[in-house]
């Protein structure tokens, strides 16, 4: 094994121990996913986390200044072929393999820029936003599953954003009151936290329901590697979003609504079962 082959293996530890240890939930989908798969979507994680916790959690430096740097050098391992930074250069690597595409991480750097500064979104500055922080994940994941298939990924691609744009939307909604006590923020367009309504949820709810529905075609129509860990990330935050639904309005604004151990345990186990049974 040459020096290099030893970096490339130490990176791709990086990036996968930054997957384990900020998300769980996500981790666990992953190791549905065949073997060939998971480091990808690990190093396509790595990018995303770490640019993610310069805009959320690191309040004590200049946020700007560092994620203009994280940006620029994600754009110069992406050219070199090389970063001394492990996130990146794993993140070059599958992004090389997979020609996952620059204007996917410029849309996804323009959301995470709108994080520094962005309090209130309109029904425009929204989308963007979920199209660039969620559904160009989405994508870059469905470069990696159809591994050059050009014909499949455009197929897949409308599913691949709403099931991006449904997560993301999931999470607003959970996450709601930290994002308005914390950062400040309402993504969503037309509410206002200290006001908001059974109507507003009802409405937001309706919107994620169509994002679902339309990714569920498109699950069933995964390369068979990809299948199964998608639809178990689908069926996990399909229970959440079922379980703040039944949430009364105003407990949302109160406390985090979450999925215990043992129910994500029997989602696995019934996907296993419709798996088994060739129900998806």
């Amino acid at each position: 094994m040459s020096s290099f082959q030893l970096y490339n293996q130490v990176t791709a530890e990086a990036s996968k121990q930054t997957t384990l240890m900020y998300s769980s939930s996500f981790s666990s989908a992953i190791k549905l996913l065949h073997q060939d798969l998971r480091q990808p979507i690990y190093d396509v994680y790595g990018l995303v986390r770490y640019a993610d916790e310069i805009v959320d959690t690191f309040h004590e430096f200049d946020k700007a200044k560092l994620l203009s740097q994280f940006k620029a050098d994600t754009y110069a391992a992406i050219e070199q072929g090389v970063s001394l930074n492990p996130i990146l250069h794993r993140f070059q690597l599958s992004y090389r393999k997979y020609n996952i595409g620059q204007h996917l991480v410029e849309a996804f750097f323009n959301s995470m820029e709108m994080d520094l500064s962005k309090q209130e979104y309109d029904a425009a500055a929204y989308q963007n936003y979920i199209y660039g922080s969620a559904e160009v994940v989405g994508l870059m994941c469905l470069h990696i599953f159809c591994n050059g298939d050009k014909d499949k990924y455009e197929q897949l691609r409308p599913s691949a954003q709403s099931l991006g744009a449904a997560f993301q939307k999931v999470n607003f909604l959970r996450d709601i009151k930290a994002d308005y006590e914390g950062l400040e923020r309402m993504y969503f367009p037309n509410c206002d936290f200290a006001n908001f309504k059974l109507e507003d949820k009802q409405k937001i709810e309706e919107d994620i329901q169509a994002d679902f529905s339309a990714a569920l075609e498109g699950i069933k129509a995964l390369p068979i590697k990809a299948r199964f860990g998608v639809y178990v990330a689908y069926k996990y935050y399909y229970t959440l979003f079922t379980k703040i639904k039944k949430t009364k309005y105003h407990s949302i604004l109160q406390t985090r609504i979450r999925i215990p151990d043992f129910g994500k345990l029997i989602i696995l186990t019934k996907a296993k079962i419709r798996s088994q049974l060739n129900l998806l």
